[in-house]
């Protein structure tokens, strides 16, 4: 019989046998700070025009070379507690404003590094953190992006309307003026709900029943051309009669396996998508000024376009030597769009190139040396983490970080206050953002202090971590891996 062996007293008696916990200052707080610091020095050297690539390979083995934080994030799979608290933070600028997602890493892991300081000086949590802050209907899936391989990023192009990389399925291929009926159904006979057993006594009987089938199929056909409409758009198979009959009506015939690409081409079009093969009316039917099949390098794609520029929806046809290149491109042009979301919200804009971050650091010294008390301690703090961004600019352009910071305050302290890092000079230089033209969203300066110092001030006020044993039990199947690949055709 196995002795029982008593636990020791205190917190670890009251959790399962393989719990962990950590609690006080050294084992919880100073954990979670080195844990944040870690991952925004791994994303700093990515920050800004001059940001070095990571290369990224996920559990799926695809291999990503980029240096957009969100999607280094996403990929990695943070398991820590306290950087998960930082990386949802970046999720959430994300979500919010579309860019500025490394901006929160930077600024969170600079706020928590200085924070640490005051801590090891003897403050305490709470007067650490005491000075921590407790329009538009643009719609970003209105830009489609398609990725074809080949020729070079000055062939891209944009399209209003909309571009699949499909072949036609019967003799048609090209459509002006098209009148489109979009079908979420198999385009194919129809088949009844329950079972049923047919006898057959004579080989008349066998004909008469294939003819049977065959003249229901063209007056189903008949019945969708008739309307007027001259392409049908499936978002099922094809049977091999259908599409006879299709060709004999002289109609386009487009297959879409991807819901979500039926739904956007409804959008596009002005359709209502029908779950059965009757015939629509007039306002269920879309309209397109021209339905083509075209080829692109050697890539067979169905074009549905419109030449007014006021449409729904448009795509960019991205071109690019490798998939690589146009992943890349494809997230600045996510970057670009978002930002435009942001400007019909808010149009104001603020000075880039650090000149922002420095004004602020400036102007919350200058507050914290008003104020009484261990405050103003934690108030400097606060502004010496703005310096973060400029100084993440400096190194990643290769001048001296010191050197830039110090000419930055010098020239801010004249009232310059749109004066940023140069970083195409050589040497550490600064000159006006405002002439250069760099500038950036208003909205997405505020939310990403906003979230950065909300997720450090949370890292902070965790005392202890509590980790219950992990489940047992069978691994989760890891089913197909390209499971989702039908929505980034």
């Amino acid at each position: 019989m196995a002795l029982h062996v008593p636990k020791a007293p205190g917190f670890a008696q009251m959790l399962k046998e393989g719990a962990k916990h950590f609690s006080g200052l050294e084992e919880a707080v100073y954990r979670n700070i080195q844990a944040c610091k870690e991952l925004a020095q791994t994303t700093r050297t990515a920050y800004g025009p001059n940001g070095m690539n990571k290369m990224v390979i996920n559990h799926l083995e695809k291999l990503f070379v980029t240096n957009d934080a969100a999607t280094i994030l996403r990929e990695l799979e943070v398991q820590h507690p306290a950087a998960k608290m930082i990386v949802m933070a970046s999720h959430m600028q994300e979500q919010e404003v579309g860019d500025g997602t490394n901006f929160v890493l930077v600024f969170a892991g600079a706020l928590l590094e200085l924070a640490e300081e005051l801590l090891r000086i003897g403050l305490s949590v709470s007067e650490a953190i005491s000075i921590f802050p407790d329009s538009g209907h643009f719609n970003v899936d209105n830009i489609r992006v398609c990725k074809i391989l080949g020729s070079g990023i000055s062939s891209s192009s944009v399209l209003h309307g909309m571009v699949f990389k499909k072949e036609t399925e019967g003799d048609v291929t090209s459509v002006k003026d098209a009148k489109i009926a979009v079908y979420s159904c198999p385009f194919d006979g129809m088949i009844t709900e329950t079972k049923g057993t047919v006898l057959i006594k004579t080989a008349e009987e066998l004909m008469n029943f294939s003819k049977g089938e065959e003249n229901l199929m063209d007056a189903q056909v008949k019945a969708i051309a008739d309307t007027g409409a001259n392409v049908i758009v499936t978002g099922g198979k094809v049977a091999d009669m259908a599409l006879h009959y299709a060709n004999k009506y002289n109609v386009m015939l487009v297959r879409l396996n991807s819901k979500w690409d039926l739904r956007r081409l409804c959008k596009t079009v002005g359709a209502t998508a029908l779950p059965r093969l009757t015939p629509p009316v007039v306002e269920e039917m879309g309209h397109c000024d021209s339905v083509y099949l075209s080829e692109v390098g050697d890539t067979q794609v169905v074009v549905f376009k419109h030449e007014k520029e006021d449409g729904a929806i448009s795509t960019i046809v991205l071109r690019g030597s490798t998939d690589n290149l146009m992943d890349d491109i494809e997230r600045a042009v996510d970057d670009g769009v978002n930002t435009f979301k942001v400007l019909t919200r808010d149009k104001r804009l603020v000075p880039g190139g650090g000149a922002t971050e420095i004004e602020l650091a400036k102007q919350i010294t200058s507050y914290g040396e008003t104020c009484p008390g261990l405050e103003q301690y934690a108030i400097k703090k606060f502004a010496e983490a703005f310096e973060a961004i400029p100084r993440a600019l400096a190194e990643n352009s290769g001048v001296k970080a010191n050197e830039v910071i110090s000419k930055l305050y010098a020239v801010h302290q004249e009232g310059n206050k749109n004066v940023g890092l140069d970083i195409e000079a050589e040497v550490p230089a600064v000159k006006d953002m405002l002439e250069a033209g760099i500038l950036d969203t208003y909205l997405g300066k505020y939310w990403a202090i906003k979230l950065a110092t909300n997720a450090a001030v949370t890292v902070l006020r965790v005392d202890q971590i509590i980790m219950a044993k992990p489940a047992g039990g069978p691994k989760p199947p890891s089913g197909k891996k390209d499971w989702d690949d039908d929505q980034n055709d």
